[in-house]
């Protein structure tokens, strides 16, 4: 079992989840086809375990390192740099876990939006802790929408990254990390009521 995670694994994270074959698998574990679909029944619930790995992988990577933090500032710095960290050592689990070949339907499409789920409710729940207690439920719905462009932006720079290595891991992260802080530290400084001038204003 285990060698055949870590074979299909390696061959997802190098071609792709479209272009794998399960016989190309068994051929590389050295298993019959008929004992790969014993063991999996499918190349959609094969990859599933792959990426379940991948994904606690970097879900816990993330979470110690921001539990470590002693600030909310300090949180989203170190979720940025764990993130960026996790990519650098383990390149071939960011290639499964953000696979462009992946179907946009079915059961691997579901665990996929669920791990990306988690992630984007981990950033919400970090973003949200920089604001004062009692602004934290009138921010929800502001500090959701912002956590979905956090990590949209952490996906396209990592992408950009992994493609051009133009930058070191850290500096990646820092990038990011200085781009977008400001701008949560201006909103967060805002009282409830000048956000509701802020929208009126905009929708006027």
């Amino acid at each position: 079992m285990e060698q055949t995670l870590a074979a299909a694994h390696d061959l997802f994270a190098e071609r792709g989840y479209a272009d794998v074959k399960m016989d190309e698998i068994a051929a590389a574990v050295g298993v019959t086809k008929p004992l790969l679909y014993n063991y999996f029944g499918n190349k959609e619930r094969l990859y599933i375990a792959c990426m379940e790995r991948a994904g606690d992988a970097l879900t816990t990577t993330v979470t110690e390192a921001v539990a470590a933090a002693a600030s909310p500032s300090e949180a989203l710095g170190a979720g940025v740099h764990a993130f960026f960290s996790f990519l650098d050592s383990d390149r071939a689990a960011w290639a499964v876990l953000f696979d462009d070949t992946l179907p946009h339907r079915g059961e691997v499409a579901e665990r996929v939006a669920e791990y990306r789920g988690r992630i984007l409710d981990f950033v919400s729940a970090s973003m949200l802790a920089q604001l004062p207690r009692e602004e934290r439920a009138g921010a929800k719905v502001e500090v959701e929408a912002l956590s979905t462009a956090l990590l949209g932006s952490a996906e396209a720079v990592a992408r950009w990254w992994l493609r051009t290595e133009a930058l070191s891991a850290d500096e990646a992260a820092e990038l990011l990390i200085t781009t977008i802080e400001p701008g949560l530290r201006s909103r967060s400084r805002l009282s409830p009521a000048s956000r509701s001038r802020r929208k009126g204003t905009t929708s006027a």
